[in-house]
């Protein structure tokens, strides 16, 4: 089960119900038509269940029986789509719902009076995120939480209600439609909090924390890695300088404190700098095991 599938079961597994929920519902997946007997309602969605929360709302607030119908998608998929089609008091609910237009249409945009109430807001975010909303699977990549709408101002009128929420929704066009998203995990479990998803918000939390924990480990083994290969560059550059020390003018040539450090960097190659310092007859600090060695570098180098 996907991420957002388990958000969305969720979600509907709550026994609460409001009126902006299925507001949003039909807003994002609701399509008007006109039969003889006047407008009709399609609301469509891929998953079974929304289908028949969205009849349960529909039979709860309007006491309206739909009709839910569903069909087979012609590609590869093959995944089946539920249409719940509602042919009586269609204006009504409309209305109602502050759905409609002046044109015996969809209004594209938010109702002022869903903008200005806070759970009637928290109800419409549900219903978005039930609607179209995704979240990608936060073990996987970035973090993103989007809601597509077909209707950029209804996509910015989402931004504008997630924001009440201090929420940091941004809003970008592609080709299928305006998508609103979160990108920052603190954003997608605040949302998570405001829609009901407690459950999956700790879900959220605790893989955040546990990629967070190996992201801060696999630095630590990639600087010690590096740490690593630098000594071993270093030690070696001095390990041949020294050899050829011993094979021109010999070992004995140098000063007795700097013999000391040449024999000890051939016999321990992996030492780091901080280790020699502590292995000499009269240990002394880093800076000054770096100044013998330049030295026995230099001496190598002039030779």
């Amino acid at each position: 089960m996907s991420f957002t599938v388990q958000v969305k079961e969720e979600i509907l597994a709550q026994a609460q119900q409001h009126k902006s929920e299925l507001a949003a519902i039909i807003k994002l997946s609701g399509s008007l038509g006109l039969a003889f007997g006047g407008l009709t309602l399609s609301i469509t969605t891929e998953n079974a269940k929304i289908a028949r929360h969205i009849y349960g709302m529909l039979l709860q607030f309007y006491q309206v029986k739909a009709d839910i119908r569903h069909h087979q998608k012609p590609n590869l998929r093959k995944n089946r789509v539920y249409t719940v089609f509602v042919e009586e008091g269609v204006n009504t609910i409309l209305d109602d719902l502050y759905l409609a237009d002046s044109f015996f249409g969809l209004d594209t945009g938010i109702a002022p009076a869903i903008l200005s109430n806070d759970s009637w807001s928290q109800a419409y975010l549900r219903g978005a995120f039930l609607a179209s909303g995704s979240i990608k699977d936060p073990e996987k990549g970035k973090y993103q939480l989007e809601i597509a709408s077909v209707y950029s101002d209804h996509a910015q009128d989402l931004a504008n209600l997630m924001q009440q929420f201090l929420l940091d929704a941004k809003v970008i066009e592609r080709s299928k439609g305006t998508i609103t998203y979160l990108q920052r995990a603190e954003d997608i479990m605040d949302f998570l909090l405001v829609i009901g998803a407690e459950e999956a918000k700790t879900e959220f939390e605790n893989v955040k924390i546990l990629r967070e924990a190996r992201n801060d480990l696999n630095r630590a083994t990639n600087a010690e890695a590096a740490n690593i290969a630098r000594t071993v560059t270093a030690s070696m550059k001095t390990i041949n300088n020294i050899a050829k020390i011993m094979e021109t003018i010999g070992l004995d040539q140098l000063p007795a404190d700097l013999q000391e450090l040449a024999q000890l960097r051939i016999q321990h190659p992996d030492y780091s700098i901080q280790q020699l310092a502590e292995s000499l007859t009269d240990p002394i600090t880093k800076s000054g095991v770096n100044h013998r060695l330049r030295k026995i570098n230099k001496l190598a180098d002039d030779l």
